[in-house]
């Protein structure tokens, strides 16, 4: 079954945002919401959130589920804002516990556990929810991060920052608990998926030679044209070339905000005392890397 996928996307971190839904039961799903955030001014917004709620109100839609495809290290989640506003459950990769386990001690976070409880539904390869008639199946598909997870709704395949478009590529592997080779493996499993199957990534990035961004593709042009991982492409031959690529990256620029917020599940930590809420900024000692001007992705 076809079910029918709206983008938003939101410019200032290159992100894909989906409303998936079912047109027989008007059942929906918000798949990798953005919660606006100005660094400079430490500003949070809703105005990307509430624009997707606005469509989802419009077009008469029962929003049942919020969609993590991980814990984005580029832009804070809109998920709990959206729950409180909606009711919806918060769903996410199991593995989310381990960067959960990693994160709550470089932030001091003691107000969140690393069990996943701030989340409704931890999910597991072959795990489903019900959208209406149609049903969200679960690929696990590690090496970005160790809880990333692709989501398999009708004929429509949600890959978060697993693949790109393919004159773009895929994700870095460098973060705590990627890895280059399990990468590989977890976008073979996606390229296995039947030819006619949609894509849709969670970012895109204009290269050299486009002007308009695109979010969706599909399995048979990903096998053919994906400039890292197009058919032929060994498992030696992309993790050389991912590494290479990764050791010249800087961090992305919001992923202190970003993972603070995003494991626990894009709440805001506890206030203090007077009422005010803060994001910690942990300093690390010694010289900034050459590459920290450089696009982080």
């Amino acid at each position: 079954m076809q079910p029918d996928v709206q983008v938003f996307f939101d410019q200032a971190t290159s992100t894909a945002s989906y409303l998936v839904s079912d047109p027989a039961t008007k059942a929906a799903a918000i798949i990798d919401p953005v919660l606006d955030f100005e660094p400079k001014a430490a500003r949070l917004s809703t105005s990307s959130a509430d624009r997707i709620l606005a469509v989802v109100e419009a077009r008469g839609l029962k929003l049942e589920y919020v969609l993590e495809t991980h814990a984005h290290a580029d832009h804070l989640s809109a998920a709990d804002y959206i729950r409180g506003r909606t009711g919806a459950r918060i769903a996410i990769g199991a593995h989310i516990v381990e960067v959960q386990k990693t994160f709550i001690p470089v932030f001091d976070a003691d107000d969140v556990s690393d069990d996943g409880e701030v989340f409704d539904h931890l999910l597991n390869e072959g795990d489903q929810l019900p959208l209406g008639e149609i049903t969200i199946g679960v690929l696990h598909t590690p090496g970005h991060t160790p809880a990333d997870v692709t989501y398999l709704i009708g004929d429509a395949a949600f890959v978060g920052d697993t693949l790109f478009m393919p004159d773009y590529g895929t994700a870095r592997a460098d973060f705590p608990g990627g890895d280059a080779r399990v990468l590989y493996r977890s976008i073979r499993k996606v390229l296995d998926l039947p030819p006619r199957t949609r894509l849709f990534v969670g970012h895109d990035y204009l290269p050299a030679g486009r002007d308009t961004f695109r979010s969706e593709s599909t399995v048979a042009e990903q096998r053919e044209h994906n400039i890292h991982v197009r058919e032929g492409v060994s498992e030696d031959d992309f993790a050389a070339l991912r590494e290479a690529r990764d050791a010249t990256l800087a961090a992305p620029a919001l992923i202190l905000p970003s993972l603070q917020v995003n494991i626990r599940g894009g709440a805001l930590p506890k206030a203090s005392p007077s009422g005010r809420v803060f994001l910690k900024i942990p300093v690390t000692r010694g010289e900034a890397p050459a590459s920290e001007e450089r696009k982080a992705q």
